[in-house]
Parts: structure tokens; sequence; C-alpha cells
């Protein structure tokens, strides 16, 4: 009966497909386990909680600093080699974090698995991207998303389970669940996949796809306003910043502000399929444009009432939006690198939203402080959603241009 029901869901689709949503489910689980222990862990060498929250920020600022050299060793030595190596960094990095006898170690460490993440990110989207024909573009990358969807789901209740054994504990069952990815990277992925020939010369199939020549294009651009934007909001007014909006303002429990996240992943777990068909079926700009609205619709309800109704449905909303808009955001990328290896343009589109991973949770932060309120910082989320809806509403269409026969250049 599983079986069938694998049949079933990754009909049509690549075996690398499988494959990979199969590595996105191991390392969501994985992290969705070890993420809440680690400032956790981080004050128990006695250092202050701006030093703790340090040890999330470095792991994301050094996916953004490795993403372009993550782009350049992709195109080197293809994409099933950069993948399984860099989960295998992340990996023995984790295991090593949880040996820690210093703050420094565990800092340095959590730097280090950022490369590695960095690495595993780029290669990943890469491989999934030029593994799909245009028709199933959008399907591949819902169903790859979904992988991190349910794992991120299923993180937190095994984490609960594990944290009681001991403070240490999640981070070598994160190494774990890591190594198995990095297992089916390396045995389930075709080897040399991606890989230059022996001679040195490119595969004639397989050209490069130049960061420079994808800047030129408007859609690019729609694609990584929708990321960045995406980065700022989600992380800075979302992640950061509606746990103390639904405590302070709303006079709820922090169980209220779970229950709001649970809502989001469940809309997006619902929707994600059925968005990525609608992306292969009618269109990048249609299924974009009905995420960009959801999103919108949602910013104004937190903007215009400040009630529990309201967040619900903020958090709802969100949840289908990112759902339309990742599955068409990513299927625009594909359609752009097509056949072609495209390491530095995916990287780049990652830098992106890890940049607005870094900024997001600041900028909005001030802006709470300095106005004292969280009116402000929900203002802002709308005009970043309304200035994406913007490029939305003026890219051209990608799912039915040719971008495979254009002429290649190489990076």
């Amino acid at each position: 009966m599983f079986r069938k029901f694998l049949d079933r869901y990754f009909k049509d689709l690549p075996s690398e497909v499988a494959a990979l949503t199969g590595v996105s489910f191991s390392v969501a689980l994985g992290f969705g386990i070890v993420a809440p222990v680690i400032p956790v862990f981080a004050t128990t060498f006695d250092v202050s909680a701006l030093q703790a929250s340090a040890v999330i920020s470095v792991f994301a600022f050094m996916r953004f600093a490795s993403a372009t050299p993550s782009g350049w060793l992709v195109n080197k030595f293809g994409e099933r080699a950069v993948l399984w190596v860099g989960l295998s960094i992340v990996a023995v990095s984790s295991a090593l974090a949880g040996l820690s006898q210093s703050y420094e170690q565990l800092l340095v460490l959590r730097g280090l698995g950022g490369t590695g993440s960095s690495m595993f990110t780029v290669s990943a989207m890469s491989l999934l991207l030029r593994s799909v024909d245009p028709q199933h573009r959008g399907r591949a990358s819902s169903t790859y998303q979904s992988g991190f969807l349910l794992g991120g789901l299923a993180g937190p209740a095994v984490g609960g389970v594990v944290v009681a054994f001991s403070i240490r504990a999640p981070f070598f069952v994160y190494a774990l669940t890591l190594t198995m990815a990095a297992l089916v990277a390396y045995f389930a992925l075709p080897k040399g996949l991606g890989r230059p020939e022996k001679q040195g010369e490119e595969i004639p199939s397989e050209p490069h796809m130049a960061l420079s020549s994808a800047l030129k294009l408007r859609e690019y651009w729609t694609a990584v306003s929708y990321n960045l934007g995406a980065g700022v909001t989600t992380f800075g007014l979302r992640n950061a910043l509606l746990p103390l909006f639904v405590i302070q303002v709303l006079h709820k429990s922090a169980t209220t502000s779970s229950i709001g996240f649970l809502i989001t992943s469940i809309a997006q777990a619902i929707f994600l399929l059925p968005a990525g068909r609608l992306t292969d079926i009618r269109g990048r700009k249609p299924a974009m444009s009905i995420g960009i609205t959801f999103m919108a619709i949602a910013m104004t309800l937190i903007v215009v009432s400040e009630s529990l109704l309201s967040y619900c449905l903020y958090m709802a909303f969100i949840g289908v939006g990112m759902s339309f808009l990742s599955a068409g955001a990513a299927a625009v990328i594909g359609d752009i690198v097509a056949n072609r290896k495209g390491g530095p343009v995916v990287a780049f589109y990652q830098m992106t939203s890890d940049f607005g991973m870094i900024v997001g949770p600041l900028l909005a932060g001030y802006l709470r402080d300095f106005t004292g309120g969280y009116q402000a910082p929900f203002v802002m989320s709308l005009v970043i959603v309304l200035i994406v809806a913007g490029f939305i509403a003026t890219m051209p269409e990608t799912k039915s241009r040719q971008y495979a026969h254009q002429p290649s250049t190489t990076t």
C-alpha cells in the first residue's frame, strides 16, 4: 500500500525528485528537533541572551556568505557531489556541536554548519529544477517543499521526547538524520550527475547559465523580490514579532502563538500540491498572482484589526499564499535555467532569502521599539507585499518561453 502511495505521489516525476524529497524530509525533521534547543543549550555556558541568539544568527549569516561559493562549486563539481558533501559537513558539525565544551566552540561549529547548509540548499534546488521538464516544475518544487514541511511538523514533536534524555541529545539525532540524508543523496542519485566530463569540457547539453544573463530578466527579479520579501516578512514579522504580539496585544498564551504557526503549516500542506499543479497547468504568473493576493489580504487583516480572529485568518492566508508563491517562483527559476547548469543563479536566489532572514527580525524589532507598537512593522510588511505584487503584475509568463534555446554563456 505504501509503495502504491509513493508511485502515485511521484507519478510522472523523475526519480531525483523522490530522492530529494526524502533528503528534505530528513533535514527538516532533524532541524525541527534541534532548533528549539540551540539557544537553551548556549545559555548553559553562562552567556547573555544576545550571545545565545548569535548562535542562531551565525548559521544564517554563513548560509548567506557561502551561497556564491556554493553556486560555483555546483557548476564545477556537479550537484550530487556538492549535495552529499554539504550534508556531511552539517552532520559532522552538528555532532561536534553536541560535544561542545565552550560557547566559542558552539558558535564556530554552527557557523560551519551554515556553510554546509548553503551547499545543500543550492545544489538540491539546482538539481531539482534541472531534472524536470517545464510541464512538471511546479509540481516537482511543491513535492520537494512538502518534504521540508512534513519534516518540520514532525520535528518538534520528536524533539520533545529526545530532549528529555539530555540537552545535548538533539544535536546527535540531528546529525543522524543528516547522515541519512547524505546517504540518500550519495546512493539514490546517479553517480557523476551534473559533473563535467573528465577532459574538463562541459557536456554540450548542459551549458552554464550565467548570473549576469539572469539579472537582465524581469521575471528573475520578480522571483528574487518574492524570496527577499518572504525572508523579511516571514522571519521579521511572523517569526520574530507575532509571538510577542499574541502575548502583549491579544493577551493570549504562548500556546495560542504555537497554534497559529500550526495553522500556517496545515494550510500550506493542504495547498502545496494543488499550487504546484496549477503552476504547471495555468502558468507561473497566475499561481504567483493568487499567492500574492492571499498574502496582501493577510497583511491587511493584521494591519486593520488586532483581534484573535484576524490573527488566525492571517496565519491561514499566509500558509495558502506561500504555497502558490513558492511553487510559482521556483518554477520561474527552473524555466530560466532550463537544462543548463545554473549554480550562481540559484545561489543568488537563495541569498536574497537568507539576507531577508538576517535583516528582517532586526528591522521589525527596530520599528517595534522605535514606535512603541506593532502597527509600523505590520504596515512595513504590507508595503513589501504590494511591491512584490507590482513585480508579479508586470512580469512575463515564463512557462511557454524557450530559455533553453538562447545562446549559452559560461560563468
